[in-house]
């Protein structure tokens, strides 16, 4: 696999600026570290906390689940588990579902350029420590009792479909679309649609990217540009959003 910052397209000052901060980690002893977290926060960190912070402010009086189309490491996965914790913390319904391979790329097509098979793995037995790491903190937060979030495991085109099938009951208010790549993020977006309802939120972080060009054509093919308004954050310069209307 290529080294993450290529595809992350970092430049090698900023690459060494994180690794200047990752070797100060170590100097604060383990019961504060937790609490002294923004000690490391970038600007660009921050930018996107802010922005899913937004994101979920939108969602509140709308009714549904959250979805994670690539959750990797899974901060994402965590920080919407927190943010229900903040703004609904007895909201049962708000069920948070992430799916990966944490293989990496399965399969590239001619529309993902710089990508390759494997692509963005992660250490073998990961989302057995994901799982684990999201019930701790889910028990920050009220009615611990009750599990409120899913990992699935698996190639996407073939576990989402089967979790609609499995759910039919499910109602989508956001899902954010990070697989990078053509083929699982159209096929997603197929299956996904028909359970988005007026004010659901589509958050996707490479529209308009020349180093992932797939998600761009996929939301093309499904949906149609021209049909869709596709939003910013002035904070933020690579990921957008998609506020659904007039759903057929």
């Amino acid at each position: 696999m290529k080294n993450i910052s290529d595809l992350r397209g970092t430049t090698q000052e900023e690459n060494s600026n994180e690794e200047k901060l990752v070797k100060k980690i170590d100097l604060l002893p383990n019961e504060e570290l937790l609490y002294n977290l923004p000690l490391f926060l970038s600007p660009k960190l921050l930018s996107r906390i802010l922005f899913f912070n937004e994101m979920y402010k939108k969602i509140i009086n709308h009714h549904g689940v959250i979805m994670e189309f690539g959750v990797r490491w899974g901060p994402i996965l965590n920080l919407f588990q927190s943010l229900r914790g903040i703004y609904e913390p007895f909201n049962r319904h708000r069920k948070i579902i992430g799916f990966d391979t944490f293989e990496g790329f399965t399969e590239v097509t001619d529309y993902d350029k710089i990508s390759k098979k494997g692509d963005f793995a992660v250490t073998e037995g990961y989302e057995e420590h994901l799982e684990e790491i999201l019930s701790t903190q889910e028990k920050f937060s009220p009615l611990d009792h009750i599990k409120k979030f899913e990992i699935i495991k698996g190639d996407i085109i073939e576990t989402l479909p089967k979790y609609l099938e499995e759910n039919k009951h499910t109602i989508v208010s956001l899902v954010f679309f990070d697989l990078d790549i053509y083929k699982p993020t159209l096929e997603s977006l197929k299956n996904i649609k028909p359970y988005l309802t007026e004010g659901s939120i589509m958050i996707f972080d490479e529209l308009c990217d020349d180093k992932f060009p797939g998600e761009t054509m996929a939301l093309d093919e499904v949906f149609g540009l021209n049909n869709l308004e596709i939003k910013r954050l002035p904070i933020t310069s690579r990921i957008s959003y998609v506020e659904v209307k007039n759903v057929k």
